[in-house]
Order: structure tokens, then sequence, then C-alpha cells
């Protein structure tokens, strides 16, 4: 089993920046990719952006491409998401997810993900 915790989230006005951490616990190993979604209320699961969990490797959504960053720090089994020139429609809960099947890595489709965290809030005020 593999747990993540997502943090970081709050209220900005539009413009600003914000950076999520995904921390993962227990069995990392099994990790290849850490995803990142979202969901507005009464839309579906967004998928934004996606990492290899050891190794190269990066998948954008296009409509976040240029304002949002993924990135890891392995020694402290964590993935962040940097957001940038946030807009009121980027208001929704972030969620991380972890994929570990070899064979869809850096995959945009839900589906593919084994495990999620609970969602951090993120609302942007214009």
């Amino acid at each position: 089993q593999v747990q993540l915790v997502e943090s970081g989230g709050g209220l900005v006005q539009a413009g600003d920046s914000l950076r999520l951490s995904c921390a993962a616990s227990g069995r990392t190993f099994s990790i290849y990719t850490i995803g990142w979604f979202r969901q507005a209320p009464g839309k579906e699961r967004e998928f934004l952006t996606a990492i290899r969990w050891s190794g190269g490797g990066t998948n954008y959504a296009d409509s976040v491409k240029g304002r949002f960053t993924i990135s890891r720090d392995n020694t402290k089994n964590t993935v962040y998401l940097q957001m940038s020139s946030l807009k009121p429609e980027d208001t929704a809960v972030y969620y991380c997810a972890a994929d570990d099947n070899y064979y869809t890595q850096l995959n945009a489709r839900a589906s593919a993900y084994d495990y999620w965290g609970q969602g951090t809030q993120v609302t942007v005020s214009s």
C-alpha cells in the first residue's frame, strides 16, 4: 500500500503562485508515476501533470503547460506542484495519485492510478 498526503492549498488571489506538496509513504518503492489531478464542483476530475518517480519524464495537460511545474524530491518522498499565474477557474480540490504499473507510466487517465490522497482545496479569488 502507498499512502499520499497533499498539503499547501489555500485561498489566494488571481495572479498569485502556490506550491502544493504530495508526501508519499508506505511501499514507495512500488511507485512508477505520481500524478496531479483536480476536481471543481460539478466537473469531472481533470488530469494536470505527472512525473516518473525515478528517472526522467513528465507529462502535462495543455491547459496548464507554462503555468504549472511538477517536480520531485526522492530524498523526502515528495512531489511538488508549483502553480503560477493562478486564475479563478483554477479553483478546485487538488489530488495527487500514485501509479504502480510499469505499463501505464505518465498516464493522464485517472483510472490508471491506484492510490489517491485526500485532496487539498485551492481557491483563487478574482
